[in-house]
């Protein structure tokens, strides 16, 4: 029998060999772990639909942000949890609100430690929608307005990076002006670019006690089956002054995050979500599957995809993985 002259196998015969041609890098210093703030003296409280993950009061998440600074993980994306919320939200914008304290908190301690922080008002609002409620309708351009004050408190605060990701049209031109009007004007801004209504963040929504009291949110977040829009809607941030954008989920959007990638050549996020999360951790506790061979090769494929950060609930754990070698 007659092959051709190139083997594919001749580069495959050892691991330092695959290693040599391996075109995919996967690193700990691509990683963002999310973290869950609450009000409150020593919480550390278990999120039962996503094992590893829990509510911290701001004392435990400083010691939870040096263990994740110590495993090599550049950065950390912070949603609150407030100690009362109204229909306006306001605990979102408050200078003396849990994300800010907790920022402070964090930048006094470690600040070496890039902190992201989530810009939305859902985690805020009695409702649990995104934005102001007008007439049973999420109200666009005056959650703007308080979507810039948001983003300005976190900076304030010491912020290094603003995530919005409540979907609200023209949000990162609102966000940039605002910055840059309070001198906040080297402060990127990671825009949710397209973020889809997905049956993947039911777990979240335990974790952030955001679940909206009436509705859904598929009026402002994407619908699933939309592959132009969504990079539509990353042009648009883009125009509008995003510096970093992204993709959620990751997962079942992998076509999304390449298309991004390929069409705009920005930095480009991807949101490894609760739900993607939850699976592989409930399929590992029943044996089902490796679930360090299975995470590595999640990851991965984020990463072949087109995704510059990953944004993982598995960050710690890939840190300790990827460290062993």
């Amino acid at each position: 029998m007659y092959f051709p002259s190139y083997r594919m196998r001749r580069l495959r015969t050892s691991a330092r060999l695959r290693g040599l041609v391996r075109e995919t890098d996967l690193l700990a210093d691509r990683l963002v772990y999310p973290l869950f703030v609450t009000h409150g003296e020593d919480i550390d409280k278990q999120v039962e639909s996503m094992p590893g993950c829990r509510q911290l009061s701001i004392s435990n998440l400083v010691e939870e942000a040096h263990a994740v600074h110590e495993l090599g993980i550049p950065a950390v994306l912070l949603f609150g949890i407030p100690a009362e919320k109204d229909e306006a939200g306001s605990g979102a914008y408050d200078d003396e609100g849990i994300v800010q304290m907790a920022v402070k908190a964090l930048k006094e301690s470690l600040p070496e430690l890039l902190v992201i922080t989530d810009v939305c008002l859902c985690e805020y609002t009695d409702h649990g929608h995104c934005g102001i409620i007008k007439d049973g309708y999420v109200d666009n351009d005056i959650t703007l307005e308080m979507l810039a004050r948001m983003a300005v408190s976190h900076a304030e605060a010491g912020a290094d990076i603003v995530a919005p990701s409540d979907m609200m049209d023209g949000r990162v031109a609102a966000i940039r002006s605002a910055l840059d009007n309070e001198g906040f004007i080297n402060t990127p801004i990671m825009s949710y670019a397209a973020k889809f209504a997905s049956s993947f963040y039911g777990p979240f929504r335990e974790a952030a006690e955001s679940t909206p009291g009436f509705g859904d949110r598929r009026s402002y977040q994407m619908d699933h089956r939309n592959a132009n829009e969504a990079v539509r809607e990353v042009l648009l941030d883009i125009d509008e002054g995003a510096d970093i954008v992204m993709v959620k989920p990751a997962l079942p959007y992998l076509d999304i995050i390449h298309r991004v990638k390929h069409e705009t050549r920005y930095p480009c996020a991807a949101y490894n979500v609760s739900g993607e999360y939850s699976m592989v951790k409930a399929a590992a506790a029943r044996g089902w599957l490796d679930e360090k061979s299975v995470v590595l090769e999640t990851l991965t494929a984020i990463r072949r995809a087109g995704a510059d950060i990953i944004i993982t609930y598995h960050a710690k754990d890939a840190a300790r993985w990827l460290a062993e070698g």
